[in-house]
């Protein structure tokens, strides 16, 4: 909503906005723009006027404990009968699908959808077409540091957008990403997620089913090689043209041949390019092949693209150093990571794993502090998870407030190397107790962490 509140302003609307707890690097980027951002839903914003208003899917019919409605701004709209409308339906209309002073024709959508990477994924995209001079525009769930923004429209025809499966408002259940239809659609991976609005596996695959419906005949799905149950959406039908990434050399599409930080990329087992940069992980190296494939589409051969990834720089919150500490014996560096899903915790760990052991640093700590605060990890869907996903940790500390369920218990696997705390303070003093010269403090969270990072940073230099 942060973006699109960027899109409108660009496109030279007046912008207002509400929200709770709205922390960097959104924030800073809304006041950046000059976009006021009211604390609360209060119906006294009705005296604003819109000629639209804009709900999130985080607005509800919702009632607090005393019958009171918990967006009494809601409830004022719907009274009172003024225009309302989704996100994403707004986007479609007025950015996606509707001519601008911009664009000179219709403009290509290039969606990237998957339970993890989408962010990263549509970053490097987006920057591939930079580097190529299509002057993208873009709406992307964080902020790339290569643009420094996470949104705008671009002057050029192509628009790549993060295409999310959770669902579009209150009085419209679809997944966001319908409402996008894209000519390109990256398929990354596909796992189950958003417990609280999808029963099963299965239900989250008929909705990226939906999504691939909505590609044309002339245009492109993306697709994980690797991911059974990306086969079985594709197993529903597809009216489009395929181009698989990663796993075998065989399936004509692009796969990767060497370490994540160097290697080569094969177009049908044929190498076509190389990929040096500074990004870590596989996860990385099949983002980099999904972002690849989708640019051909738009006429950006590999090696052009593999150039333009050399100076991706990444985006905010993913594995991003928020600084480090000097002690005798190898300085203290805290990272800030969006990793909140089993998955995307087992994987970022694992990543900085790796990166420490080919870097001659495999005896180095890695202390994992993170948070449970997704939905899906709320409702404990995935408690079992948890073990496996911290397996690559010397240490594990997580913040347990708010929890319906016993992150002691989960955690019980683990033994000693995991610490469990209610409180922040606490979870402080458990890392700062047990911190060594040369340790690696990997913060993981898909919220604001309550400054942990800030703090750490502060307790760890007294």
């Amino acid at each position: 909503m942060g973006g699109l509140a960027a899109l409108a302003r660009e496109a030279g609307h007046k912008v207002t906005g509400c929200d709770t707890g709205v922390y960097p690097p959104m924030s800073d980027q809304l006041r950046g723009l000059g976009i006021e951002l009211i604390e609360g839903y209060s119906a006294d914003q009705m005296a604003l006027a819109p000629d639209v208003f804009v709900v999130g899917n985080v607005v509800s019919r919702a009632r607090l404990a005393d019958g009171k409605p918990k967006y009494p701004l809601m409830e004022a709209i719907l009274n009172s009968g003024q225009p309302y409308t989704s996100g994403p339906q707004w986007l479609s209309g007025h950015v996606l699908h509707h001519p601008t002073h911009h664009a000179t024709g219709p403009r290509h959508v290039l969606a990237v959808a998957g339970t993890h990477g989408k962010t990263t994924t549509t970053a490097m995209l987006a920057w591939i077409l930079e580097c190529a001079g299509l002057q993208p525009g873009f709406l992307i769930g964080g902020v790339p540091l290569n643009f420094g923004v996470s949104a705008r429209l671009g002057t050029g025809n192509a628009f790549v957008i993060e295409a999310d499966e959770y669902d579009t408002a209150f009085f419209d259940k679809r997944s966001k990403f319908v409402h996008y239809r894209p000519r390109t659609a990256v398929l990354n991976n596909l796992e189950f997620d958003h417990a609280d609005i999808f029963d099963d596996l299965a239900a989250i695959e008929r909705q990226f089913h939906h999504l691939v419906r909505t590609v044309p005949s002339q245009g492109r799905v993306v697709v994980n090689a690797n991911e059974a149950s990306l086969q079985r959406v594709l197993a529903q039908g597809c009216w489009s043209g395929q181009v698989p990434f990663g796993g075998t050399l065989d399936h004509g599409g692009f796969t990767a041949l060497g370490e994540p930080g160097d290697f080569k990329v094969l177009r049908a087992g044929v190498a076509v390019a190389r990929v040096q940069w500074a990004i870590s992980g596989v996860h990385n190296q099949l983002n980099a092949l999904a972002a690849m494939a989708a640019a051909e589409h738009v006429g950006v051969p590999p090696e052009a693209a593999a150039e333009a990834l050399a100076s991706f720089q990444n985006v905010k919150r993913r594995m991003e150093v928020r600084g480090r500490v000097a002690r005798e014996g190898g300085d203290i560096t805290v990272y800030d990571d969006f990793a909140h899903h089993p998955t995307a915790i087992h994987t970022t760990v694992d990543g900085l794993r790796r990166q420490l052991n080919s870097a001659g640093k495999g005896a180095e700590r890695i202390l994992a502090i993170f948070e449970p605060r997704s939905n899906t990890m709320k409702l404990g869907a995935m408690t079992a998870q948890l073990p496996w996903s911290l397996e690559s940790a010397d240490l594990a500390f997580c913040h347990a407030g708010g929890l319906d369920w016993d992150a002691r218990a989960a955690l019980a696997p683990l033994g000693e190397r995991a610490q469990v705390a209610d409180e922040l303070d606490p979870l402080l003093a458990q890392v700062k107790g047990a911190v060594r010269p040369g340790d690696h403090l990997l913060c993981m969270s898909n919220g604001g962490f309550g400054g942990i990072h800030a703090k750490l940073l502060a307790a760890l230099a007294d």
